[in-house]
């Protein structure tokens, strides 16, 4: 009969700690043989994220046989952090992102929202003066980061080549974007269309667009390389059938995706390669 050493029984320890741990932090099938990661861009705050697509990814991985462990990483820079070092094995990401982590760890894009495009907005005071983007020059204006695609890139972008100076302030959030207006902290602030509607009505009153930019296939969901092809395949048909039912509705509606589609990074996304938004672009939260 073997013995257990102290140093086998710590590991066994060990080992029943992180299986414990795993299985509490599953969303969906306990049995599955794998726990994969899953992070979401941090564009609203943790509580909005966790409210919202917990349900979701437990659902999706019940009807798949899928276990996931949700995260939500601090700020967009951390999260960019860790895809770039190819830590996630499912993200859901802005446009931009998907370039980023498709030519630095070749995350493949599996679907997005095929119902709404994706426009950055620029919202100031309902009441504010400003009726032009000349009226920002040396301006400080809020975004929730430096490399947000359509909420700062490409409104900086545009500032950029209409010669429009500013002074960027970047605030984490786009909720916190959306405030930092209405308390007269910015000017300007930049979004999206998608996260400017799931704000309360009472916030969505105080602000005005004051510009938005051209349309692009929305956020996706990408999965790391060494996520295998039926794993794909078995979480797409489950995200495709919430479609059929109205608890599934609801949950695609909380997360902006509304009507999900198969997407591709060389139909989707590469296109992005030609905006040239990597001059923009700020690396390591600097």
């Amino acid at each position: 009969m073997r013995t257990w050493t102290a140093s086998r029984l710590a590991l066994f320890a060990t080992v029943l700690i992180w299986r414990s741990t795993a299985l509490a932090n599953c969303l969906g099938d306990p049995s599955a043989a794998k726990v994969y990661s899953f992070d979401v861009v941090p564009q609203l705050t943790a509580a909005k994220i966790y409210t919202t697509w917990s349900p979701l990814l437990q659902r999706v991985g019940q009807d798949a046989g899928l276990c996931f462990e949700l995260r939500v990483a601090p700020t967009i820079p951390e999260f960019e952090q860790k895809l770039l070092k190819g830590e996630p094995a499912f993200a859901f990401l802005n446009p931009y992102h998907a370039v980023m982590a498709y030519q630095k760890q070749k995350y493949q894009p599996l679907l997005a929202d095929s119902e709404n495009l994706l426009t950055g907005i620029l919202v100031v005071r309902a009441d504010s003066p400003i009726k032009n983007l000349d009226a920002l020059k040396g301006q400080h204006l809020s975004f929730p980061a430096p490399n947000s695609f359509a909420a700062s890139l490409l409104i900086r972008a545009e500032l950029a080549k209409k010669k429009i100076d500013i002074q960027p302030v970047f605030v984490k959030t786009h909720s916190n974007v959306y405030r930092s207006v209405i308390s007269k902290d910015a000017v300007a602030g930049g979004g999206v269309n998608n996260t400017l509607d799931n704000e309360a009505s009472e916030v969505r009153q105080q602000l005005r667009v004051l510009f938005e930019t051209s349309a692009y296939t929305p956020h996706p969901i990408v999965t790391h390389p060494s996520v295998p092809a039926a794993v794909r395949e078995r979480f797409l048909k489950a995200m495709l059938q919430l479609g059929n039912d109205e608890e599934g509705r609801k949950l695609l509606d909380d997360i902006n995706l509304n009507k999900p589609q198969a997407v591709t990074y060389a139909k989707h996304y590469k296109p992005l390669e030609s905006l040239r938004l990597d001059k923009f672009l700020v690396l390591n939260g600097q």
